[in-house]
Order: structure tokens, then C-alpha cells, then sequence
């Protein structure tokens, strides 16, 4: 004989169910900083790839090193406000900035990786690098950067991390053996990225800033 559910154990199933999606519904629903980092850390190592499939060396061109893939983390003012977002290029015309036809584009979408040119101060807010918009990210900080004001991480052919492709061709490495860390900051807290020297190879550090998640 089949025996059916009493309305006290609905009753309780229900309350068990509820109990459960009050656990779970918090730590799944929004992660902004979390989600942040994920983006960026895929983006890396998206540039690092590009780098590695196309060498950029020209025994013609004697600034050819300038045309490494990079990812950059410029900010600009709006409304007196910081916004902060990155952009991934190459550098073809060595003007030091990016435009439309020098930007990756995302394997997804098609869309370009950036804001279409380094010197327009307005990004779209639904840009998909828009990191204050889109995850509420107020600064980025960190020590890959050399000179300027800018974040900057470029790669040679076999994936090795370099500060700066503005000085000259090999003198310029991430140091080793620290590597360098782009820092996202937001009212969340702050996620740490590192980069490691040689290899290239991008995580988010734990809170001690000391292991790859």
C-alpha cells in the first residue's frame, strides 16, 4: 500500500528547503570583487596566449618588441568620478596608446577588448571591461607597473611576463622570484592577482597574499 506525505512533513520539507536557499542563495547570488577577478585572470591569460601564437619579432622593425600583446589598466574621470577598465593590444603604430583595429577581440562576443581607443575618456557603461560599472571596482593597484601610471603586463613568444614594452627588448622582465600583483579594490574588499615571473601563470593569492587560490 502507497503511503502519501502528512502536511507536517511537507510542512518540514518546505522549512528545510527554505533554511537551505537562505544558506546557499547568498553565497551564490552576486561575488562582484569574486567575479571580477575571474574575468581578469581569463583576460591575462588571454593576452599571454595571443602573445605566444603570434612572435612579434621583425629583424626589420628595430622597436618590433613596442607590438606585444598587453593588457592594460588605464582609468579615466566621469562625473568626477574614477573609472577603472582594461584594455588588451597591440601596439602596431607604437603611439603608446590603443585604438579599434590594435584591440583583441573576445573570442565570445567578437567585441572589442578595450574601449576602442586609449584616448577617449568615455566607456560605454555595459563595456565588457568596464571593471567600476560592471563590478564596482574603485582602483586598481599592484606592482606590475614600471613607470607611468598605468597597470601593464605584456608577453614575448613563449609566454614570459614583461612591466613595459616602451624601453627595450629584454631588460625588462617580471622580477623574479616575487612576480608582480594587479590588486582590484572595491567596498567588497580586494582581490590580489599574481604573476608569475617566467612562466606568466595568473591567480588570485588567498588573504595572506601568499598562495594561489
Amino acid at each position: 500500500m502507497k503511503k502519501a506525505f502528512t502536511m507536517m512533513e511537507l510542512i518540514f520539507v518546505i522549512v528545510v528547503i527554505g533554511i537551505l536557499a537562505a544558506i546557499v542563495i547568498p553565497r551564490t547570488g552576486s561575488n562582484k570583487l569574486q567575479e571580477a577577478a575571474t574575468q581578469v585572470i581569463s583576460h591575462i591569460r588571454y593576452t599571454q596566449h595571443l602573445a605566444m601564437v603570434e612572435d612579434k619579432f621583425d629583424v626589420n622593425d628595430p622597436d618590433w618588441w613596442q607590438e606585444r600583446w598587453q593588457i592594460r589598466f588605464p582609468h579615466t574621470t566621469i562625473n568626477g568620478l574614477d573609472t577603472y577598465y582594461y584594455e588588451i593590444f597591440s601596439d602596431k603604430n607604437h603611439q603608446g596608446n590603443s585604438d579599434a583595429s590594435e584591440e583583441a577581440k573576445d573570442p565570445l562576443t567578437g567585441n572589442n577588448i578595450g574601449n576602442g581607443n586609449s584616448l577617449v575618456t568615455v566607456i560605454p557603461d555595459d563595456a565588457l571591461t568596464n571593471l567600476a560599472k560592471k563590478y564596482n571596482i574603485t582602483s586598481v593597484t599592484g606592482t606590475c607597473q614600471l613607470g607611468g601610471a598605468y597597470r601593464t603586463v605584456a608577453f614575448d613568444f613563449i609566454g614570459r611576463p614583461y612591466l613595459d614594452v616602451y624601453t627595450k627588448a629584454y631588460d625588462n622582465p617580471v622580477p623574479s622570484p616575487n612576480g608582480c600583483t594587479i590588486i582590484l579594490n572595491s567596498s567588497e574588499g580586494n582581490a590580489t592577482i599574481k604573476i608569475h615571473p617566467e612562466s606568466g601563470y595568473a591567480c588570485v593569492l588567498d588573504k595572506t597574499n601568499t598562495n594561489c587560490l
